[in-house]
């Protein structure tokens, strides 16, 4: 299919327009006219576009795309030798960020939820990013924790009370640890998200709502992972998603 074509169904499957984004979504970087296979990762690093290239992808699909709000938006360095490689191969780039993280079924909230078996009920937040529900068994935050860095494959970091009884939860995955007072106000007795901040410590103990920091890449795997298994099913691409480890 033509990637115009691609990123009109992106656009739409995932909604891109509905979100206030820090990025443009959809085609970021434009290459060859026609698309056959499709490399899924998370973010576009040039370890991911160096395999593109060996793997003679026509596009790269990521989370983590580039062109961000507030950036220096000189082309030099790491920017340049990252472009030169999509241009000199004439690989494209589309990148969907919030969309991605929000879609219903495909985003990484969603898919989060249903490796931890959670059920969700409810939305928070900016743009009602966050999600709320229950656990499939109440569990303590302590257990809550082992059981996600278990299926996650790393440690997450909790702060506050082990042994608190969790019937409901919030999770945002990546770097939504903004959004802890707004899950503590819906009713949340553990957050769950990617990364933690300082002050989030404070929060944690004061409230005593238990914060839980799985990793913001832990938790951003498994949306780009499921879009590379729909577009071959939905498109028929050949499609597949790369997990290059990053321990953040």
């Amino acid at each position: 299919m033509l990637v115009t074509e691609l990123e009109r169904y992106l656009d739409a499957t995932l909604e891109s327009a509905t979100y206030k984004d820090y990025c443009p979504n959809g085609l970021q970087v434009e290459g060859r006219s026609e698309v056959r296979k499709v490399l899924c990762g998370v973010t576009a690093s040039q370890p991911l576009l160096d395999l593109a290239v060996a793997q003679r992808a026509d596009a790269v699909l990521v989370h983590h795309g580039y062109f961000w709000r507030g950036e220096d938006g000189r082309i030099v360095g790491i920017r340049k030798r990252r472009l030169a490689t999509l241009l000199k191969h004439d690989i494209s780039l589309l990148a969907y960020h919030l969309p991605l993280d929000a879609h219903a079924e495909l985003g990484n909230n969603a898919q989060l939820g249903k490796l931890a078996g959670w059920s969700a009920d409810g939305r928070f937040g900016d743009q009602s990013l966050g999600w709320i529900g229950r656990p499939s068994t109440p569990a303590t935050a302590g257990e809550i924790a082992t059981m996600l860095g278990e299926r996650l494959g790393r440690v997450p970091m909790l702060v506050g009370l082990r042994e608190r009884l969790v019937n409901r939860v919030a999770w945002c995955t990546g770097g939504a640890q903004g959004f802890f007072e707004q899950a503590i106000e819906a009713g949340a007795e553990l957050y769950v998200s990617g990364e933690i901040s300082e002050q989030t410590v404070h929060l944690a103990r004061e409230s005593g709502v238990p914060f839980l920091a799985a990793g913001h890449h832990a938790t951003e795997r498994y949306g780009p992972r499921a879009l590379a298994e729909h577009l071959r099913e939905a498109l028929g691409l050949e499609a597949s998603f790369v997990d290059l480890d990053n321990p953040v």
